[in-house]
């Protein structure tokens, strides 16, 4: 797993797939807000290191690669 997060060949795929996934109406809606509630909150909510990113961007981008196995495996490729 930790190899496959290392990958660029995995980033380029879920930077692909992601907006196509979100926009598409295969994929629910409620299906839709288990990655942007999560991402949200997170975003929001007091930072462990507050004016530094990074832990956002990660925490988002894991979220985006569990997004875009999950839809792509429930719904197939859109």
């Amino acid at each position: 797993m930790w190899k496959r997060l290392w990958s660029l060949r995995h980033w380029g795929h879920v930077f692909r797939r992601i907006i196509p996934l979100l926009r598409s109406s295969k994929v629910p809606i409620g299906e839709k807000l288990l990655f942007f509630v999560p991402a949200l909150v997170y975003w929001v909510m007091p930072d462990a290191l507050p004016f530094i990113p990074l832990d956002d961007i990660a925490v988002t981008m894991l979220l985006m690669t569990w997004f875009t196995d999950r839809a792509e495996r429930k719904y197939g490729a859109t």
